[in-house]
């Protein structure tokens, strides 16, 4: 049995699209309910302010839909503003899959869309949670292979059913 170019594509296009759910659902838990100040909060000198990190999570999936669209100009465009940057940031999730979803032709391979703004991404939410933890209001432990993650939700709004626990993961029986 032989994979035409077209089911490949398909097939990369629908891990795109379920990478960037487990990107907007994790990324959910970072982003809702932050303490006060925690935007401006630099951890030390060089280091980027938890606001400076969404703006450029935004500024991120804006060039993975370029990208997706055979373009791979960077543009930096944070509001400097936290809601206007989540905003913006679940704005062009949605926007690239909304690309992926279509019959558009893949202006650059998925790997490159993948390897370059979705993973670095991937990276900087990890980054939020961890200032989160320093901040002193952590996100709760979760088992995300549990996570009600659904192909094409990309926004704020993440499934309420979550398989979270308190504690260490490493303990649990």
């Amino acid at each position: 049995m032989t994979t035409s170019a077209n089911d490949a594509t398909h097939g990369e296009r629908a891990m795109l699209r379920h990478t960037l759910a487990t990107l907007a659902y994790r990324a959910e838990k970072v982003l809702r309910d932050v303490p006060a100040g925690f935007a401006e909060q630099r951890l030390a000198p060089g280091v980027r302010t938890p606001l400076e990190l969404v703006g450029h999570l935004a500024d991120l999936m804006e060039w993975a839909a370029r990208t997706a669209q055979g373009h791979r100009t960077w543009k930096a465009g944070s509001a400097g503003e936290w809601d206007a940057d989540v905003d913006r940031f679940y704005s062009a999730i949605a926007a690239l899959d909304q690309f992926l979803a279509s019959d558009g032709p893949l202006g650059n391979p998925a790997t490159v869309i993948f390897q370059a703004p979705i993973a670095d991404a991937l990276t900087h939410v990890g980054q939020l949670a961890m200032l989160r933890r320093l901040a002193g209001t952590p996100v709760r432990p979760e088992s995300y292979a549990k996570a009600q993650i659904a192909v094409g939700r990309v926004g704020r709004d993440q499934s309420a059913e979550r398989g979270e626990f308190d504690g260490d993961a490493s303990k649990r029986s």
